[in-house]
């Protein structure tokens, strides 16, 4: 007697649907994820071609050298103390404007934690001024 060979066909997982499944994830991954946009410094700027006189003893200068040494009305001042020094200029006079100005080799970091440190400080006027070429 003659025993049939049964022709077996391969099992293949069912693919029809994958692109639909994939699509739902990418869905539901973009509803769900959030962003955080509180990163950065929030800094408001002043209409194109406004000009604000200011007088001299409302502004601190704080200018910042290629090498990162930072100085405060041309002395020269550790970074860690800027914040303690703002505070003070601020309750002595309310209205003073720092003037943050740096070398065009200053290291970006340096500056952004001088931006951070009156930030710190609570100032909340701070003008940033060209970088001396």
């Amino acid at each position: 007697m003659a025993l049939k060979r049964d022709r077996k066909v391969p099992v293949e997982p069912p693919t029809s649907s994958l692109a639909d499944i994939a699509f739902l994830l990418l869905v539901f991954f973009l509803v769900t994820t959030t962003v955080d946009v509180d990163k950065g410094l929030s800094l408001s700027l002043p209409e194109k071609g406004q000009v604000t006189e200011v007088r001299k003893k409302n502004i601190a200068n704080l200018l910042i050298n290629a090498t990162g040494q930072v100085m405060l009305n041309e002395e020269p001042i550790e970074l860690n103390m800027v914040r303690e020094r703002a505070r003070l200029m601020m309750q002595e006079n309310p209205l003073i404007i720092f003037s943050v100005k740096t070398d065009q080799k200053t290291k970006y970091d340096v500056y952004i934690d001088v931006i951070d440190q009156l930030k710190q400080a609570n100032a909340t006027r701070i003008s940033i001024a060209e970088p001396e070429s």
